[in-house]
Protein backbone atom coordinates (compact mmCIF):
# COMPACT_ATOMS: atom_id res chain seq x y z
CA UNK A 1 0.00 0.00 0.00
CA UNK A 2 1.35 3.40 -0.99
CA UNK A 3 1.45 5.47 2.21
CA UNK A 4 3.32 8.48 0.82
CA UNK A 5 0.43 10.77 1.86
CA UNK A 6 0.59 9.79 5.53
CA UNK A 7 3.80 7.91 6.34
CA UNK A 8 5.80 10.90 7.61
CA UNK A 9 2.94 11.62 10.03
CA UNK A 10 2.27 8.04 11.16
CA UNK A 11 4.14 4.84 10.47
CA UNK A 12 1.96 1.71 10.88
CA UNK A 13 4.89 -0.17 12.40
CA UNK A 14 4.47 2.07 15.47
CA UNK A 15 1.49 -0.13 16.31
CA UNK A 16 2.85 -3.65 16.80
CA UNK A 17 -0.13 -4.95 18.77
CA UNK A 18 -3.36 -6.38 17.38
CA UNK A 19 -6.44 -4.17 17.08
CA UNK A 20 -9.80 -5.68 18.02
CA UNK A 21 -12.94 -4.08 16.54
CA UNK A 22 -15.93 -5.53 18.37
CA UNK A 23 -19.01 -4.73 16.33
CA UNK A 24 -18.85 -4.01 12.59
CA UNK A 25 -21.90 -1.83 12.11
CA UNK A 26 -21.90 1.93 11.54
CA UNK A 27 -19.08 2.75 13.97
CA UNK A 28 -17.04 -0.46 13.64
CA UNK A 29 -17.01 -0.62 9.85
CA UNK A 30 -15.95 3.05 9.69
CA UNK A 31 -13.23 2.56 12.33
CA UNK A 32 -11.89 -0.36 10.29
CA UNK A 33 -11.82 1.73 7.11
CA UNK A 34 -9.94 4.56 8.83
CA UNK A 35 -7.35 2.23 10.33
CA UNK A 36 -6.78 0.41 7.04
CA UNK A 37 -6.04 3.71 5.29
CA UNK A 38 -3.24 4.28 7.82
CA UNK A 39 -1.69 1.00 6.68
CA UNK A 40 -2.63 -0.95 9.81
CA UNK A 41 -3.22 -4.63 9.09
CA UNK A 42 -3.29 -6.61 12.36
CA UNK A 43 -7.03 -6.26 12.83
CA UNK A 44 -9.59 -8.67 14.29
CA UNK A 45 -13.24 -8.12 13.35
CA UNK A 46 -16.09 -9.36 15.57
CA UNK A 47 -19.76 -9.43 14.57
CA UNK A 48 -22.47 -12.10 14.29
CA UNK A 49 -24.83 -10.03 12.13
CA UNK A 50 -25.49 -9.90 8.39
CA UNK A 51 -25.69 -6.83 6.16
CA UNK A 52 -29.27 -5.67 5.54
CA UNK A 53 -30.59 -3.08 3.12
CA UNK A 54 -31.13 -0.44 5.82
CA UNK A 55 -27.42 -0.66 6.78
CA UNK A 56 -26.32 0.97 3.53
CA UNK A 57 -27.33 4.49 4.61
CA UNK A 58 -24.84 4.85 7.46
CA UNK A 59 -22.36 1.95 7.28
CA UNK A 60 -19.39 1.01 5.11
CA UNK A 61 -21.41 -1.30 2.87
CA UNK A 62 -22.95 -1.27 -0.59
CA UNK A 63 -25.97 -3.02 -2.05
CA UNK A 64 -23.64 -5.79 -3.22
CA UNK A 65 -22.95 -6.69 0.43
CA UNK A 66 -26.55 -7.40 1.40
CA UNK A 67 -26.79 -10.90 2.86
CA UNK A 68 -23.09 -11.24 3.63
CA UNK A 69 -21.84 -11.39 7.19
CA UNK A 70 -20.69 -7.95 8.28
CA UNK A 71 -17.19 -9.16 9.10
CA UNK A 72 -16.83 -10.67 5.62
CA UNK A 73 -18.14 -7.52 3.93
CA UNK A 74 -15.79 -5.30 5.96
CA UNK A 75 -12.86 -7.65 5.24
CA UNK A 76 -13.51 -7.49 1.50
CA UNK A 77 -13.67 -3.69 1.64
CA UNK A 78 -10.41 -3.45 3.60
CA UNK A 79 -8.68 -5.72 1.09
CA UNK A 80 -9.73 -3.36 -1.71
CA UNK A 81 -8.00 -0.56 0.20
CA UNK A 82 -4.90 -2.61 1.03
CA UNK A 83 -4.53 -6.12 -0.46
CA UNK A 84 -1.67 -6.76 1.98
CA UNK A 85 -4.11 -6.78 4.90
CA UNK A 86 -5.55 -10.18 3.93
CA UNK A 87 -3.05 -12.37 5.79
CA UNK A 88 -3.32 -10.37 9.03
CA UNK A 89 -7.10 -10.09 9.29
CA UNK A 90 -8.96 -12.32 11.74
CA UNK A 91 -12.73 -12.68 11.26
CA UNK A 92 -14.88 -13.73 14.21
CA UNK A 93 -18.34 -14.36 12.74
CA UNK A 94 -19.85 -15.43 16.06
CA UNK A 95 -19.03 -12.05 17.57
CA UNK A 96 -17.35 -11.54 20.91
CA UNK A 97 -17.90 -14.54 23.18
CA UNK A 98 -15.30 -13.98 25.87
CA UNK A 99 -12.13 -14.22 23.81
CA UNK A 100 -8.89 -13.12 25.49
CA UNK A 101 -8.01 -9.66 24.20
CA UNK A 102 -4.73 -7.80 23.88
CA UNK A 103 -3.37 -4.69 22.24
CA UNK A 104 -6.08 -2.16 21.39
CA UNK A 105 -9.82 -2.67 21.72
CA UNK A 106 -12.54 -0.68 19.96
CA UNK A 107 -15.99 -1.24 21.49
CA UNK A 108 -18.44 -0.64 18.65
CA UNK A 109 -21.45 -2.78 19.55
CA UNK A 110 -24.80 -1.05 20.02
CA UNK A 111 -25.41 -2.45 23.50
CA UNK A 112 -23.94 -0.73 26.56
CA UNK A 113 -24.45 -3.85 28.68
CA UNK A 114 -22.14 -5.87 26.41
CA UNK A 115 -19.58 -3.05 26.24
CA UNK A 116 -19.54 -2.85 30.05
CA UNK A 117 -19.24 -6.66 30.29
CA UNK A 118 -16.22 -6.66 27.97
CA UNK A 119 -14.54 -3.75 29.75
CA UNK A 120 -15.11 -5.32 33.16
CA UNK A 121 -13.74 -8.67 32.01
CA UNK A 122 -10.60 -6.89 30.76
CA UNK A 123 -10.22 -4.66 33.82
CA UNK A 124 -7.03 -6.32 35.05
CA UNK A 125 -5.73 -7.51 31.69
CA UNK A 126 -2.10 -6.34 31.45
CA UNK A 127 -1.91 -7.16 27.75
CA UNK A 128 -4.34 -4.41 26.71
CA UNK A 129 -2.77 -1.07 25.81
CA UNK A 130 -5.88 1.01 25.33
CA UNK A 131 -9.63 0.75 24.96
CA UNK A 132 -11.96 2.97 22.94
CA UNK A 133 -15.74 3.20 23.18
CA UNK A 134 -18.21 5.06 20.96
CA UNK A 135 -21.75 6.14 21.77
CA UNK A 136 -23.98 7.83 19.25
CA UNK A 137 -27.42 9.34 18.88
CA UNK A 138 -28.75 11.02 15.75
CA UNK A 139 -26.84 14.31 15.66
CA UNK A 140 -24.38 14.00 18.56
CA UNK A 141 -21.94 11.35 19.75
CA UNK A 142 -19.27 10.66 22.34
CA UNK A 143 -15.96 8.81 22.15
CA UNK A 144 -14.50 7.50 25.41
CA UNK A 145 -10.99 6.14 25.79
CA UNK A 146 -8.58 4.86 28.41
CA UNK A 147 -4.90 4.11 28.67
CA UNK A 148 -5.26 0.62 30.14
CA UNK A 149 -2.04 1.03 32.09
CA UNK A 150 -3.56 3.92 34.05
CA UNK A 151 -5.79 2.56 36.84
CA UNK A 152 -7.64 5.84 37.42
CA UNK A 153 -8.38 6.18 33.73
CA UNK A 154 -9.69 2.61 33.56
CA UNK A 155 -11.98 3.27 36.54
CA UNK A 156 -13.30 6.45 34.92
CA UNK A 157 -13.91 4.52 31.70
CA UNK A 158 -15.88 1.85 33.57
CA UNK A 159 -17.81 4.43 35.60
CA UNK A 160 -18.97 6.07 32.38
CA UNK A 161 -20.94 2.89 31.65
CA UNK A 162 -23.09 3.03 34.80
CA UNK A 163 -26.43 2.78 33.00
CA UNK A 164 -28.38 0.07 31.21
CA UNK A 165 -29.10 -0.69 27.57
CA UNK A 166 -32.78 0.07 28.18
CA UNK A 167 -31.92 3.48 29.66
CA UNK A 168 -29.73 4.21 26.65
CA UNK A 169 -32.55 3.27 24.26
CA UNK A 170 -34.84 5.80 25.91
CA UNK A 171 -32.42 8.56 24.88
CA UNK A 172 -31.99 7.32 21.31
CA UNK A 173 -34.15 8.86 18.54
CA UNK A 174 -36.24 6.31 16.63
CA UNK A 175 -38.46 6.40 13.56
CA UNK A 176 -42.25 5.95 13.55
CA UNK A 177 -41.66 2.21 13.01
CA UNK A 178 -39.24 2.09 15.99
CA UNK A 179 -36.03 1.88 13.98
CA UNK A 180 -33.01 3.65 15.48
CA UNK A 181 -32.22 6.79 13.50
CA UNK A 182 -28.63 7.30 12.40
CA UNK A 183 -26.94 9.41 9.75
CA UNK A 184 -23.50 9.12 8.28
CA UNK A 185 -22.16 12.66 9.12
CA UNK A 186 -22.47 11.82 12.83
CA UNK A 187 -20.85 8.42 12.32
CA UNK A 188 -17.95 9.73 10.23
CA UNK A 189 -17.32 12.69 12.53
CA UNK A 190 -17.08 10.81 15.83
CA UNK A 191 -15.06 7.99 14.28
CA UNK A 192 -12.59 10.49 12.82
CA UNK A 193 -12.15 12.03 16.26
CA UNK A 194 -11.83 8.65 17.97
CA UNK A 195 -9.31 7.30 15.48
CA UNK A 196 -7.29 10.52 15.75
CA UNK A 197 -7.26 9.95 19.53
CA UNK A 198 -5.99 6.41 18.94
CA UNK A 199 -3.26 7.58 16.55
CA UNK A 200 -2.09 10.22 19.05
CA UNK A 201 -1.98 7.58 21.78
CA UNK A 202 0.08 5.17 19.68
CA UNK A 203 2.46 8.01 18.80
CA UNK A 204 2.97 8.75 22.50
CA UNK A 205 1.08 12.03 22.46
CA UNK A 206 -1.36 11.14 25.22
CA UNK A 207 -5.02 10.24 25.11
CA UNK A 208 -8.28 12.13 25.55
CA UNK A 209 -10.66 10.43 27.97
CA UNK A 210 -13.77 11.94 26.41
CA UNK A 211 -14.62 13.58 23.11
CA UNK A 212 -18.03 15.22 22.67
CA UNK A 213 -19.14 16.06 19.15
CA UNK A 214 -22.31 17.42 17.58
CA UNK A 215 -22.14 16.98 13.83
CA UNK A 216 -24.91 19.48 13.07
CA UNK A 217 -24.25 22.17 15.65
CA UNK A 218 -20.55 21.96 14.79
CA UNK A 219 -19.36 21.72 18.38
CA UNK A 220 -16.41 19.69 19.63
CA UNK A 221 -14.98 19.31 23.13
CA UNK A 222 -12.24 16.97 24.34
CA UNK A 223 -11.04 16.29 27.86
Amino acid sequence: MNLNKSYEFFQPEMCRERIHIIGCGAIGSTVAENLARFGLTKISLYDFDNVESHNIANQMFTSEDIGKTKVQAVAEYLQKINPEIKNDLILVEKGYTGQRLSGYVFLCVDNIDLRREIAMACRDNPFIKGMFDFRMRLEDAQAYAADWGDTKMVEAFLNSMAFSHEEAKEQTPVSACNMTLSVCPTVRSIVSAGVANFINFVKGNGIKKLILFDAFKFTLDAF
